[in-house]
């Protein structure tokens, strides 16, 4: 069984994580396909941005509990969390796509991605207390820095569970859509970043994920001052200002 379907399309690759039955678990199976796919995406020039989505009915229902019980150790409850690593640490921007429940570690894949579009039907579900587990794979961390302290407390420790368009109204999604519209709209924003160079957004990227390090205003124009002088002198930008000489010196 192939735990993972890959899907290109317009420069924007479609990953589904592909086990309905058992509500598309994390097992160890799936997290070795997902590294595979995302290295052979990230070799790929032909792909700018990536929807990660679920097959129906669920997003994801965390991990799978035989997997999670026999991780006992800490070397072997980091395999557990290497597939929403490798999301995390691309360099690609992504997109999850939320169709209903996202539990658990389900919830550590949606927070892994760059911007998070949910569909009406989904659920945020952190779900850690109520099994009688400590969160992990950095949840909490995740959780609060996309959103604040009280959302973080009323999801981890007081159990509310978010719609879609609570997730929306909370932060924790950029927009909630009716389920139909959820990966037109999931494509429609991966798009846009994939219609940019590539190497450009990674860049940019990597700046924005590594602005908690700044402290103050000098340090802010230290930390994009590289990698902005490099954007100026690729071919994108000097062909911008080539045609832009040509138009203005047409007008004279």
């Amino acid at each position: 069984m192939s735990y993972i379907l890959l899907d290109r399309a317009d420069r924007v690759a479609t990953v589904t994580i592909n086990d309905p039955d058992k509500r598309n678990a994390i097992n160890n199976e799936m997290n070795a396909e997902l590294l595979e796919v995302f290295d052979d995406l990230e070799a790929d020039d032909g792909v700018g941005a990536i929807v990660v989505t679920g097959a129906p009915p669920a997003f994801c229902a965390g991990a799978d509990l035989d997997d999670l019980l026999a991780g006992g150790e800490a070397g072997t409850m980091r395999d557990i969390y290497s597939g929403f690593l490798r999301v995390a640490h691309t360099p690609l921007p992504t997109v999850a796509a939320v169709n209903g429940a996202a539990v658990g570690a389900g919830m550590n894949i949606v927070l892994a991605c760059d911007l998070v579009v949910a569909g009406r039907s989904a659920r945020f579900d952190s779900r850690f207390l109520q099994i009688g587990l400590h969160p992990g794979g950095g949840h909490t961390w995740r959780l609060r820095r996309v959103t604040d302290h009280q959302t973080t407390m009323a999801m981890v420790v007081f159990g509310q569970v978010l719609s879609g368009d609570e997730a929306a109204e909370r932060g924790l999604a950029w927009d909630a859509v009716d389920d139909d519209q959820l990966l037109a709209r999931a494509h429609e924003l991966a798009g846009r970043a994939a219609s940019f160079p590539r190497e450009l957004v990674a860049r940019t990227k990597g700046s924005i994920l590594r602005l908690a390090e700044i402290t103050g205003s000098e340090a802010a124009v230290d930390h994009e001052l590289e990698p902005q002088l490099w954007s100026m002198h690729e071919p994108e930008f000097q062909n911008l200002v080539t045609e832009l000489r040509t138009r203005i010196s047409g007008k004279d």
